[in-house]
């Protein structure tokens, strides 16, 4: 019986690597993307993801939110995004924004003093705007190419300009300067759960997709092109990307009623 028992963590951890060295096959019907030249090496992260999180964080999230009172998850909220603002206010400065560098800095001012050190959004209601930047973005405004998509089991989709970038805003990131580990990592995975729980609503969206891999592959790249575009994204660009959702999703005979 414990023998029989050891084997059984032996074969999860064969079964995973034997999903993340590329033996996956590929759907009949998908098309090559040159926007994925690992895609069989991501379809065995993505499956991975996926079942982690049907598995384990979708359930906690679920939980998490039906448990926690609206007030207190949109403190959690505001927190976290608060301790974004000096990724957001250096890449203002890089890009030449300095009008939102401003905005941005008042915000985290405002936010961490009067706010409660975040908890609280007092910047909002005095008219301060919300912006959204990082390196990766920096990097696709000073021109470098999105490159290779790639998804990394546990952390999810990334290109090659933003998985660097992400990098890079670590060193910005007030939590990266936190001397105790078990805080820091703590305060990591926990700002990625609350952004799991604030996309429960996605669920079913991605639930109906014919191939979700593809789906979520299509929504993050339009995503990442439309920040770095700061929304001036070509309208064929978008109309490629939404002919390429379509068929994803599953046609009108096969929802069940």
């Amino acid at each position: 019986m414990i023998h029989r028992l050891r084997i059984v963590p032996r074969l999860a951890a064969g079964l995973v690597l034997l999903l993340l060295t590329g033996c996956v096959s590929l759907p009949q019907n998908a098309t090559a993307d040159p926007r994925d030249p690992f895609e069989r090496f991501n379809r065995g992260a993505f499956a991975f993801n996926d079942g982690l999180d049907r598995s384990v964080i979708r359930p906690l999230a679920r939980g998490y939110k039906a448990v926690t009172p609206q007030p207190v998850q949109t403190g959690v909220t505001n927190f976290f995004t608060n301790a974004t603002y000096p990724i957001t206010i250096v890449n203002n400065v890089l890009q030449g924004k300095f009008k939102a560098a401003v905005s941005d800095t008042g915000r985290l001012l405002l936010n961490t003093t009067f706010g409660l050190c975040g908890l609280l959004d007092p910047a909002t209601q005095s008219g301060l705007d919300l912006n959204d930047e990082d390196f990766g973005q920096t990097l696709g405004k000073w021109g470098v190419k999105p490159g290779a998509y790639v998804v990394l089991p546990f952390l999810g989709p990334y290109t090659i300009r933003d998985g660097v970038g992400d990098l890079a805003d670590n060193f910005v990131e007030p939590r990266s300067y936190i001397d105790d580990s078990t805080t820091r990592w703590g305060l990591w995975a926990f700002d990625k759960f609350e952004t799991r729980v604030r996309l429960l609503e996605a669920d079913s969206v991605l639930d109906r997709a014919g191939d979700p891999y593809a789906f979520v592959r299509s929504a993050y790249l339009q995503r990442r092109e439309y920040l770095v575009r700061d929304g001036n994204v070509p309208m064929e660009n978008l109309e490629d990307d939404f002919e390429d959702d379509e068929a994803d999703m599953p046609s009108p005979s096969n929802k069940t009623p």
